[in-house]
């Protein structure tokens, strides 16, 4: 169990809304309307009143959050020896580009392109021009 919070591993803390913000507050909804049983379709429905934004950004961390913890138990069976390719069953591979380090598609074995993907995702939730934190942001900079 001390390997799976290892902060090296694939597995990373859930990632959190200040309490207190819009994004908590919209947080709480979204999961009580998910645990409910309700319509999926439903569930995800923009809250009248509520930005759009917030509401997307406050999606895309849950999925993140749960992505996460679906790695974090299977990381340890996914080695590089044993997955040294990653792909999507034998008719696609998917490959690393990140314009930094690996200009060019690159072939990696699944463990690290997933530690490559999972920081990249991160980098981008953690970016305020991505995803900022204070309330009406995004208006403000539009206008």
């Amino acid at each position: 169990l001390k390997q799976v919070f290892n902060k090296d591993k694939t597995f990373r803390p859930k990632r959190k809304f200040e309490p207190g913000t819009q994004r908590f507050e919209l947080h709480k909804r979204a999961q009580a309307s998910l645990n409910s049983g309700v319509d999926l379709k439903a569930a995800v429905q923009l809250p009248s009143g509520e930005d759009q934004n917030d509401w997307v950004a406050v999606h895309v961390v849950d999925f993140f959050n749960r992505i996460n913890l679906i790695y974090g138990t299977i990381c340890e069976f996914c080695t590089e020896r044993t997955c040294p390719v990653m792909s999507g069953g034998p008719k696609y591979e998917y490959r690393w580009q990140d314009d930094m380090k690996y200009k060019k598609p690159t072939a990696l074995p699944a463990p690290q392109y997933m530690n490559l993907l999972m920081d990249w995702i991160e980098m981008q939730i953690n970016n305020e021009d991505i995803f900022p934190t204070s309330v009406g942001k995004c208006e403000e900079e539009v206008l």
